[in-house]
């Protein structure tokens, strides 16, 4: 990556923290899914550490939000002010070009996910677990291997191997494939002109 890429990228990174602070304030759970999926984009290009962890970070929030009343999270209110304050922070390293201690802010920040609560701690860590297979196989998706990915993120290939065997690639119908005969129709075709 250039350095013209470089300060692009990390442009959008800190205006993707910023989103994520207000969505977490207004529990506005869609748009940290949002932000994800745009991150996880990111992290697929340039493979960067602080890329992959916003999008799972952002992710983790988005179904933590999403089952905070069914799973009892009572100190939400304080951990919004505490993982806000890990952003500014984040934000603020990421602005004097410090990748090292805006990671350790953004890892932080994640770390504070399983404080929320004694009681729901196992349930935290079942969601960041859930994050990381979700999101590495979104990166596979991008087209990185699957050793690769796994290692990105930190888990094991036989997860993501059960998690993308799982998953229908024909919920896209791009990834739909054809029958040979209207395949040879379309080759025939292409070379008419």
């Amino acid at each position: 990556m250039n350095e013209e890429e470089d300060q692009s990228e990390t442009e959008h990174i800190i205006q993707v923290l910023k989103d994520a602070k207000k969505a977490i304030l207004n529990d506005d759970a869609y748009k940290l899914q949002v932000l994800s999926d745009q991150t996880i984009h990111s992290a697929s290009i340039y493979q960067r550490a602080e890329f992959i962890t916003i999008a799972v970070l952002m992710y983790s929030l988005n179904k933590l939000i999403l089952r905070k009343n069914k799973i009892n999270i009572q100190k939400w209110p304080q951990y919004v002010k505490k993982f806000n304050l890990e952003i500014d922070k984040t934000i603020s390293f990421l602005e004097e070009r410090d990748l090292e201690e805006s990671l350790r802010h953004l890892e932080h920040a994640k770390s504070l996910l399983t404080d929320l609560s004694p009681s729901i701690k196992q349930d935290v860590q079942e969601v960041i677990r859930r994050a990381c297979v979700n999101k590495a196989c979104r990166i596979y998706e991008h087209g990185i291997s699957l050793q690769k990915t796994a290692k990105l993120l930190g888990v094991s290939q036989w997860e993501m191997a059960e998690y993308v065997g799982n998953r229908s690639i024909f919920d896209n119908p791009l990834n739909q494939t054809i029958d040979e005969k209207k395949r040879a129709q379309l080759a025939l075709e292409f070379f008419k002109k």
